[in-house]
């Protein structure tokens, strides 16, 4: 567009205008029928091509703003950045981000007007714009929150040749980014989202995949029971629906009887809900007990009563049927739940995972199912959120060798960061447990998918009438309710299932923390406990032959981001660790020593903990770039001596073989403290070998040889552990192992 199609002289001009001049549209919308600059609520829907966009992110609602003044500015600012690109500074604002947009320009209108008791921007000056900055660093905002926040003044300036009124009459600290103004140190390439401590993963992936592996089957088969009730249910009301009521009573009571049979024959008992709902609860006649009251949801299925319909056949009333319902309960107890689909077991326990289901419990754990399943893909494929939403069905295709082995497991999808309009479809090679949650997934969301004629794999489950059709940023509130329901379900207070973060607080999960911390575990911790769990080694393969995308996805890019910040945090580590003492042990030991000394002293007197970071960051940059971290020792390394490029079949090889790594002959090898405990178990694994009496000579030399090695490593970097464990001390010593001190 064109400033003179913006700055036309007629308001009325203006007003006519549409608010997407040249964004692309969804297949289907004309630019002739979408909100115009005058309307009183602008809906952006139209220009935004993601599922995962809530409705009410994309729509401005301009007469809930009460001065008149400031809706017109806000018009004109979200229309220029709608609209306008500025190479250099910024380019158009996508329509899916104008809800937060607004928000924040709202934010320094009302400032303003505070300030200046009435909104006018042509009073606005630098002493008060540094006011606001000041706000916003004693309101307690982090450097990188201010600086977006800032980022309106500077728009204001920026685009003042694309505003009729709403622009500044100066140029905001000229010289200076909203990032320095802030006074946020950004680092170029550095990714701020939080990344999930390995504590807290660790658990939530495992009951993630417990979820998708495990207890999907019975949860869709509850749906299907549940289903099928509600079938025969609806056929007999139709088919009775012309008999009179006694009529109808008495086959209701003969059904109720039947009910009862078939419990009685399977030996269980009458069922209450899984919880008391709004504080009602039974009474037990026989222990005083209270439970939850009677399931009569489940009971009028099998009977054939829809008592929300005909409140008069409930069998609770006194023409019901409460005499039979409490001789039954009597005779055979209650049961919880009370729905037929078969509970399978724990595989730690043996014992079920739950009780049975009912009517209300079974959409709670459809929603954890559909949770898990997000976790599952999000944090295994290193998709973006945007990319996980844009999912349909079929989405999932299977390459297979000639002998029917599934060679590769293949999403199709959609990305969007760094494209216009409606992104680019995009496959991602993936792993079998992403492959295993698509599929529970196509089966979860068939029924609300089919109810609401759409193909996604993200629906709200429930059925309510005015329910939106796609999960959208409902996700991070299921993510955040699944912790808790891990812990209510299966941990304690005293030991949850999912630990607290660092501050004692529940972890928030946000969607794209799995991305980043997918990424930094590829990148720094190919051998940790989460690599373990999931094949780890075919994750990697996966990840650079297109898992989570190819280069159109960036998730390359990103492992490689978080590998060099990976760096540089362990690098610190040793840095820390040596200030307080901590030896360093194999043959590169000393020369990264003396620069982890060097730097050490440069920075003197600063104690090691409060020593300038970046500054230290800098000091140790060349040696973090050099360093990858192994099971057994890290390896900082140079081809130049890396003994395991000299046993490697690939030639020109960029990076170390750590699975060829020799610990105590590479010159690159340096063996911390925290590799200590694998190489004890390799010290006690090799003792319980050494204690067998029929061990051949020459083994028994072998290992006895193995045993001084280990010691001899556990003695430079932990002088004084190097002794027996598991008291063993004495059977070694008569098996001709001499122990030393």
């Amino acid at each position: 567009m064109t400033a003179v199609q913006l700055l036309a002289e007629s308001g009325d001009e203006r007003d006519a205008l549409p608010v997407l001049m040249t964004a692309p549209l969804r297949p289907g919308c004309d630019r002739a029928h979408i909100s115009r600059y005058g309307d009183p609520v602008w809906d952006l829907a139209p220009g935004v091509f993601r599922d995962n966009a809530r409705r009410c992110h994309v729509t401005i609602h301009f007469g809930g703003i009460k001065d008149p003044s400031i809706a017109d500015a806000l018009r004109q600012i979200l229309h220029a950045r709608l609209n306008v690109d500025l190479p250099g500074h910024r380019s158009r604002l996508e329509p899916a981000g104008v809800r937060g947009e607004a928000n924040r320009t709202l934010r320094f209108f009302d400032f303003v007007k505070a300030q200046l008791g009435r909104f006018d921007l042509g009073r606005v000056d630098q002493a008060l714009v540094d006011r606001y900055a000041r706000s916003l660093r004693l309101a307690g905002l982090r450097p990188v929150a201010a600086a977006a926040l800032l980022r309106i003044i500077f728009d204001l300036h920026e685009l003042q040749h694309h505003l009729p009124t709403a622009r500044l009459s100066f140029e905001p600290w000229p010289g200076r980014s909203p990032f320095s103004v802030a006074g946020a140190k950004h680092i170029a390439g550095e990714n701020r989202t939080p990344r999930i401590p390995e504590a807290i993963m660790t658990p939530l992936l495992s009951w993630s995949l417990r979820y998708v592996t495990c207890h999907a089957g019975d949860i869709l088969a509850a749906r299907a029971e549940l289903d099928r009730l509600e079938a025969t249910r609806n056929r007999l009301l139709a088919a009775e629906e012309a008999l009179d009521p006694a009529v109808r009573r008495l086959r209701q009571r003969q059904r109720l009887l039947d009910y009862v049979a078939s419990l009685r024959q399977h030996g269980r008992g009458i069922p209450i809900w899984t919880t008391a709902h709004n504080g009602a609860t039974r009474t037990d006649p026989q222990t005083g007990a209270a439970t939850p009251p009677i399931n009569y949801h489940l009971i009028h299925l099998h009977a054939g009563i829809n008592a929300q319909a005909e409140p008069a056949m409930h069998l609770g009333l006194a023409t019901g049927a409460p005499d039979l319902i409490a001789a039954a309960i009597a005779e055979l107890g209650t049961e919880i739940g009370g729905m037929d689909t078969p509970i399978s077991a724990d595989p730690d326990t043996g014992l079920p995972w739950r009780t049975r289901f009912d009517a209300k419990v079974l959409p709670l754990e459809e929603v954890m199912l559909q949770s898990a399943a997000y976790i599952v893909c999000a944090f295994l494929s290193g998709m973006r959120d945007s990319e996980i939403q844009a999912m349909r069905r079929g989405c999932l295709s299977i390459t297979r060798a000639e002998d029917g082995t599934i060679l590769r497991h293949r999403i199709k999808s959609t990305a969007y960061k760094g494209k216009r309009g409606g992104g680019e479809e995009t496959e991602w090679v993936t792993i079998a447990p992403v492959a295993e949650a698509i599929d529970v997934l196509e089966r979860l969301s068939a029924r609300a998918g089919q109810a609401r004629g759409t193909t996604t794999l993200w629906p709200v489950l429930t059925l309510r009438a005015n329910t939106k059709t796609h999960v959208s940023a409902e996700i991070v509130r299921q993510l955040n309710r699944f912790r808790d329901h891990l812990n209510d379900q299966f941990g304690s207070a005293q030991a949850p299932v999912i630990p607290a973060g660092p501050d004692g607080r529940p972890w928030r999960l946000t969607t794209r923390q799995f991305r980043r911390t997918i990424a930094w575990h590829i990148a720094n911790r190919p051998f940790g406990t989460i690599a373990g769990m999931i094949q780890y080694k075919h994750a990697s393969v996966a990840a650079f032959e297109g898992y989570a995308g190819s280069s159109r996805s960036g998730f390359r890019g990103e492992i490689e981001a978080q590998r060099a910040l990976g760096q540089i945090d362990d690098i610190l580590v040793y840095f820390d660790e040596r200030q307080s003492g901590a030896r360093l042990g194999g043959p590169a030991a000393n020369r990264v020593g003396v620069v982890l000394d060097t730097a050490a002293h440069e920075l003197a007197p600063l104690p090691a903990m409060i020593a300038d970071r970046p500054r230290l960051r800098t000091m140790l940059g060349s040696l973090a770039r050099t360093l990858h971290v192994g099971p057994l020792a890290d390896c900082f390394f140079d081809p130049a001596t890396a003994l395991c490029l000299n046993r490697s079949s690939e030639p020109g090889a960029s990076g170390p073989m750590i699975s060829m790594c020799e610990p105590v002959r590479c010159p690159n090898a340096c063996i911390a403290e925290r590799h200590r405990p694998a190489w004890q178990r390799g010290a006690d694994e090799a003792r319980l070998l050494l204690r067998e009496k029929r061990l051949p000579e020459p083994q028994r030399v072998t290992l006895q040889a193995e045993v001084a090695r280990i010691q001899r490593v556990l003695e430079q970097i932990a002088p004084g552990t190097a002794t027996p464990h598991n008291g063993m001390a004495g059977e070694e010593e008569e098996a001709g192992l001499r122990v030393t001190d």
